[in-house]
């Protein structure tokens, strides 16, 4: 059997929840298929099947064949769609005014003696009831057959079909109430007596609302998806491309890996490469969340949709197309804000058989009030039948889960958080145990000069600058440290001469015509220097896991220094942040155990676990699982692959040019440990903004349909307006955007 395929299907028409249940229904009949997850928010479906049993046209037309036409979801048509929902927002934006205006008329005859004493009877006067109705059946029959039309063209057919949607239960409630006017206006006689009466007016605005609330509804989705929006917004369109030795405007596309480029101060990286020649800082926040601008030289990467910054760059590149960090963070951000959470699958379940369900409480509802309504109960009846058809759409069940999502991982994704697999987000808000490996994690990975105590009568920047020169030509991740520590100090390094190394012990050379020699205490010794004034910092130095290194000059000892993997700047913040919240904090390390107690002790750790091979971190992992709720497990994506695999939810530190950490649930695109904190803290936030949203949709139904179909009315003479019940049904979609829109102003952790 071959292996599945899974693509993205971009739906049309999608507009509630039911809609989204008979598409994910239509494609699940499909042979051959394996999942099915469809999207209300971003108006997509993603599906994964067995290639040798059916192809993707096969998933289009069943869609299609549904009522909702589709077509694949790709980078050259992300721009095609995002045009149609801008241009569908503008549509019932116009829609909605033109309803509006056509409404007003309908509104005023209709309403006005509610509003003007005395105004129904002078409008009964001037142009007598009949052409009152008359006029306000012209004005009402262009707003519903006009702005309104696609309510019926939707709703009706969908209906003949046995698939009832939203549309169908407005076309029913608004088609009731107008068909009943009709009658009442030119065939009165057939109607029993004393029940004639219009509802033109409620037929009117109704529509008038839900355009209204479509429109504001469009407009909150289209902020929902700006995460993907501004990453869209850094690809570049074309870039100066090196050809026959010029360098020349050439087209995104046609840019191939081998390809060297020029990249001028403000402008933006156009592929992933790395510098081949000069030297700058590049502005990488929008990748990476971090607001510094970062250094770059011979060697450096580059990441597709940085910003450069003054200096001026030929760069190689090395990975285009859909293989670009970029591309690569727009792929994972779609999945994410497409995720089927685990909470998602149980309101599904519920939406797909809510409208059958509302139709049928409204024929109870019209059945009842003609039994045991009061006379006239037709009105009583019609009026009751359709509140509940109006109030009961469930837009507000299915917008509130995937806006949640959208907008909650579209802002994580702006603070360098991205969550590759759906239930990560669900799961990670569940976290009380989450475990870190050391090297790279909670320290930097690379050996730099923590300490440096200098002997009587030698200045620190002198000792400092003598040290460097002497390692300048070493490769040892000690001398890097060293060298590393001068040019940060901006000390020039001095010439030196015969310089020799001497394995496992140290080197030395002659710095302005003086012997300097630099090793371990036994080099020392060999060499006659006496370092007896050193011996208790050498210890205490020793005994925090540090490597230890003498210097000597001229026969005299000049300083001693201190080599050590050091903790990132945000280490001790982040642990300490997540153990305020409760969280069991691990540390497992390869490690000396005395190294790692020593780091364990400075930050806090609730258990260290040292000198362990990959396979024993799998089998801690294995074994914290049987305390822990959820257990998380934090590495660097490549050398912790295994214990990424065995967490409940795995996270990877990146830099930012390998976030196709396949092992990892999260990806954080910096090395910055606060990105952990942040991921926890959207995932907490998003959950419950989602528990939000659906306690809102669900209690709005279930405590406002019983009034739509007349509860309140044998105890206090009260019966819902079908107007109010529209009102109440736009803004209940509403209140579900607004609420998950306040995501995007969640501040990351600094």
């Amino acid at each position: 059997m071959s292996a599945p395929d899974t693509f993205v299907m971009s739906v049309n028409n999608m507009s509630c929840a039911s809609c989204a249940g008979r598409v994910d229904k239509a494609l699940r009949q499909v042979p051959g298929v394996l999942a099915v997850d469809v999207n209300l928010a971003t108006e997509t479906a993603q599906v994964t099947f067995a290639p040798d049993q059916a192809s993707r046209v096969d998933f289009l037309a069943a869609s299609t064949a549904a009522g909702y036409a589709a077509q694949e979801h790709s980078e050259d048509n992300r721009e095609q769609v995002q045009a149609r929902k801008e241009q569908r927002t503008e549509t019932y934006g116009r829609r909605s005014r033109l309803a509006a205006v056509l409404a007003a008329p309908v509104i005023l005859l209709g309403m006005g003696g509610h509003i003007l004493p005395g105004f129904e009877t002078l409008i009964t006067a001037v142009i007598g009831q009949k052409v009152n109705w008359i006029i306000q059946c012209i004005f009402a029959t262009a707003v519903l057959f006009g702005p309104g039309l696609d309510f019926y063209r939707r709703g009706f057919p969908a209906l003949w079909r046995g698939a009832p949607d939203m549309n169908s239960l407005v076309a029913l409630g608004t088609g009731a109430a107008y068909a009943f006017s009709l009658i009442a206006t030119f065939l009165p006689q057939i109607l029993p007596q004393g029940v004639s009466g219009v509802y033109y007016e409620p037929a009117s605005v109704i529509v008038v609302l839900i355009l209204f609330g479509r429109d504001l509804e469009n407009r909150a989705k289209g902020r929902t998806g700006k995460a993907i929006q501004s990453l869209l917004g850094l690809r570049v369109k074309t870039a100066k491309v090196r050809r026959a030795e010029a360098f020349v405007d050439c087209p995104i596309e046609d840019i191939v890996v081998g390809d060297f480029l020029s990249l001028r101060p403000g402008e933006r990286v156009a592929v992933d490469g790395v510098v081949h020649e000069g030297s700058s800082y590049l502005d990488e926040s929008m990748i990476t969340g971090e607001p510094r601008p970062v250094e770059k030289s011979l060697g450096a990467a580059l990441t597709a949709g940085t910003v450069n910054g003054m200096g001026h760059v030929i760069y190689e590149a090395r990975r285009v197309g859909q293989d670009t960090t970029l591309s690569q963070i727009i792929q994972l951000v779609e999945q994410a804000q497409g995720a089927k959470l685990p909470i998602k699958a149980l309101v599904d379940r519920l939406t797909l058989w809510f409208v059958p369900m509302v139709l049928a409480l409204a024929s109870a509802t019209v059945t009842a009030w003609l039994i045991w309504g009061p006379a006239p109960a037709l009105p009583y009846a019609l009026v009751a039948g359709v509140c509940v058809l109006i109030i009961a759409c469930p837009c507000a069940m299915g917008l509130a889960t995937p806006t949640s999502i959208m907008v909650g991982t579209g802002r994580a994704a702006e603070m360098g958080v991205l969550f590759r697999k759906g239930d990560a987000l669900q799961l990670l808000a569940g976290i009380d145990v989450i475990a870190f490996d050391k090297t790279g994690t909670l320290t930097r990975g690379a050996p730099v000069l923590t300490d440096l105590d200098v002997a009587d009568g030698f200045e620190r920047h002198a000792a400092l600058q003598v040290m460097a020169s002497v390692e300048q030509g070493s490769d040892h991740p000690i001398a890097r440290a060293i060298v590393a520590a001068a040019n940060e100090d901006g000390l020039d390094l001095l010439p030196i001469k015969g310089g020799q190394t001497y394995a496992g012990l140290g080197l030395s050379a002659h710095v302005s015509g003086e012997e300097v020699i630099l090793g371990t205490e036994r080099f020392m010794q060999e060499r006659g220097i006496n370092v007896s004034g050193f011996h208790a910092s050498a210890k205490a130095l020793a005994s925090q896991g540090k490597s230890v290194i003498f210097a000597a000059r001229a026969g005299h000892v000049m300083a001693l220094a201190g080599v050590s993997d050091a903790l990132k700047p945000s280490t001790q913040d982040a642990i300490a942040r997540l153990k305020a919240a409760g969280i069991t904090v691990v540390m497992l390390t390869g490690d000396r155990r005395d190294a790692a107690q020593q780091i364990g002790a400075v930050l806090g750790m609730d258990e260290v676990h040292a000198e362990l091979l990959p396979a024993d971190k799998s089998r801690l992992l294995e074994e914290l699982k049987t305390h822990a709720r959820q257990l998380a497990f934090v590495g660097d994506g490549i050398n912790d692959a295994p214990a990424l695999a065995a967490a409940d939810i795995g996270i990877a530190l990146g830099t930012g040019t390998d976030v196709a950490v396949e092992s990892a649930d999260v990806v954080l695109m910096s090395g910055d440990l606060l990105g952990v904190v942040n991921a926890i803290e959207m995932s907490r936030l998003t959950l419950g903004n989602i528990k939000q949203n659906l306690f809102w949709a669900f209690g709005y139904n279930v405590a406002l349909i019983p009034v739509a179909a007349g509860a309140l009315y044998p105890g206090f003479g009260m019966l819902l307006s079908p107007i109010l019940a529209a009102a109440a049904m736009a803004l209940s979609s509403i209140f579900v955007l607004a609420n998950a829109l306040r995501l995007r102003y969640v501040r990351a952790a600094r």
